[in-house]
């Protein structure tokens, strides 16, 4: 897995003070910024965290790029609805041979890893074959129908890669962009820091939680699963490990 902060807004903290200001002061829009020194900023942040007054900090937002995740992990993260997502695609890019993620519990036992690596092995040599039949057909049957040599064969290859992904296991490495506003990282990261969450997500919120925090330390200085700023809210589902997880989000 690789991940990278590429973006985010400037001066954030700044910002959503300044939203925050807004709200509760008669400044105008022209003298919103005036007199906001680091420790007035600190301070509208603080009380934006005590009042649960989250809005304002829906103005700054944070782009990652993300690498060596699977499709499996595609399908939780987009359940996160309030965030922007640009992933790869398997109709327009031809996935021979492609990477695949090894779940960390397959990895430490061979007998496992053996049987995991002979089912990507046949995927792959099925996604083979399927492509290569239905370039064929498709190439043929758009020859027969006028198309140049050259339109048929990209059009038959892009047909073929859109039917043949069919076959492409839930393990399949995937690349994306992510764009998500601080409260919904907050969510995002309250969701999928915690030790309940599934590994993969886990791993990946908990790195991107790493890349704000170096970024924007005021803004995600209590981010984290629930139990970082209050109680551990899984129940009877509870890690039980509270403390440990505390600390460890505390000094990530």
């Amino acid at each position: 897995m690789k991940v990278e902060l590429i973006a985010h807004t400037p001066d954030a903290d700044k910002i959503i003070a300044a939203a925050a200001k807004l709200c509760y002061a008669k400044s105008d829009i022209s003298t919103l910024m005036d007199k906001l020194t680091p420790e007035k900023v600190e301070s509208f942040l603080e009380m934006l965290s005590e009042l649960g007054h989250e809005s304002p900090v829906e103005h700054a937002t944070f782009t990652f790029g993300i690498e060596g995740v699977s499709r499996a992990l595609l399908a939780q993260i987009t359940r996160h609805r309030i965030a922007s997502f640009s992933v790869q695609s398997q109709r327009y890019v031809d996935k021979s041979g492609f990477d695949f993620i090894v779940p960390p519990e397959i990895a430490k036992i061979p007998a496992a890893l053996e049987e995991y690596n002979a089912a990507m092995k046949e995927d792959s040599i099925h996604y083979a074959k399927l492509k290569s039949i239905l370039i064929k057909s498709n190439y043929e049957r758009l020859i027969a129908e006028g198309s140049s040599e050259e339109n048929a064969k990209k059009a038959a290859e892009k047909a073929a890669n859109e039917d043949a992904r069919f076959v492409l296991p839930n393990a399949c490495d995937t690349r994306m962009i992510i764009t998500m506003n601080v409260r919904s990282l907050w969510n995002f990261f309250k969701l999928r820091c915690c030790n309940r969450a599934q590994w993969e997500i886990r791993e990946l919120a908990t790195e991107m939680l790493r890349l704000c925090k170096s970024a924007s330390p005021l803004l995600f200085k209590n981010a984290g699963p629930a139990c970082v700023k209050g109680k551990c809210t899984e129940g009877a589902y509870s890690c039980g490990k509270s403390s440990e997880v505390r600390k460890r989000f505390f000094n990530l």
